[in-house]
């Protein structure tokens, strides 16, 4: 309750006198400002997306506020914007405005033309760097007029916040209007350097591995449980370096102080670590691709979509560790 009290003196709107909305005075492009706000949270951080500065971003707010009549947010020191009943509900209007204006921008543009745009592809840290990466920037090879914003981060992207417009994530997207699909299966395995090996006594059994030290994810900050394997991998198994970051813990492996159960795609193709007890200690994961619904009808992002689906069925066997190298998909020019 202070929070909104203390929003309301510095957006004073007399609810009692609400003036009658006349669409010919309400400036459209002041919706551009109020969606970045809804979706940061931050009115520094919609000034960033949009190019401009913090008091344009919050005059352009406080000017729909006035011409609607209504607060859209309440705002504190900690919690930043954040949307009232009215601007929840507004909040939906113009997603769907943003969509339809993108859908018909894509439609006259495109026509005849080359397609174009800008696509951000949201994945997991490992992934997203050691496979997406160099997959997309082959992508553009036929598609050289859609750029691409990668975000690879050990954390998952909001879909709903526009934080990207596709997401390869370790499990099925939350409930809502998305579109979605398994994208591979993947395999992770235990990894050593050979001198980490050779330092160490042969390990012919997972009961040779107790005495030895991992590398793994810190339990209580991890952003899924499927990354939790170690201990049902390795049941006993000591950690006594541990990261959010598995590309950290493939540097740290690559030390040659500990063990670390990485992903094949990561540590196959690399001839510092070699896999240690390969045909036991074995994990099986999956990578699931999704969108939103409203989204998934551009031509950019099924040209994206369609892409990377290709790019994973092509490189099925290098996925599950069964290929020493990545494979790549060949594709027309636009």
């Amino acid at each position: 309750m202070q929070k909104s009290v203390k929003a309301r003196e510095k957006y004073p709107i007399d609810m009692q006198k609400r003036p009658t909305l006349d669409p010919a005075k309400l400036n459209w492009d002041d919706l551009r400002y109020f969606l970045e706000v809804a979706r940061t949270q931050r009115a520094s951080g919609a000034a960033k997306r949009l190019g401009v500065d913090y008091t344009t971003v919050a005059r352009r707010v406080r000017a729909l506020e006035d011409a609607l009549g209504t607060l859209l947010f309440d705002k504190s020191r900690s919690g930043g914007f954040v949307l009232t009943a009215e601007g929840q509900r507004l909040l939906g209007f113009v997603d769907a405005m943003e969509t339809t204006v993108q859908s018909a921008t894509e439609q006259i543009a495109n026509t005849g033309h080359a397609l174009s745009g800008h696509v951000r592809v949201g994945s997991t840290e490992g992934f997203g760097c050691f496979f997406l990466a160099p997959q997309l920037a082959r992508f553009q090879d036929a598609h050289p007029n859609i750029s691409i914003d990668l975000l690879p981060v050990p954390h998952f992207v909001s879909l709903s916040k526009r934080e990207a417009d596709i997401a390869v994530t370790l499990e099925r997207p939350e409930q809502g209007q998305y579109v979605y699909t398994k994208l591979c299966d993947y395999r992770l395995k235990l990894y050593a350097t050979p001198d980490y090996l050779a330092a160490h006594e042969p390990i012919r059994t997972p009961d040779d591995l107790r005495s030895h030290r991992f590398a793994s994810y810190i339990d209580d900050l991890a952003f899924s449980h499927e990354l939790l394997y170690l201990e049902r991998a390795v049941p006993g198994a000591v950690s006594r370096w541990r990261s959010t970051s598995a590309i950290a813990q493939y540097h740290a492996a690559l030390q040659g102080r500990s063990l670390a159960i990485l992903p094949c795609f990561m540590a196959s193709p690399d001839a510092r670590l070699v896999p240690v007890l390969a045909d036991q200690i074995v994990v099986t994961r999956a990578f699931f691709l999704s969108c939103r619904e409203d989204l998934r009808r551009l031509r950019r992002i099924t040209a994206v979509w369609d892409y990377l689906r290709a790019a994973a069925e092509a490189n099925r066997a290098f996925l599950m560790g069964d290929a020493p190298g990545m494979a790549w998909v060949d594709i027309k020019p636009a």
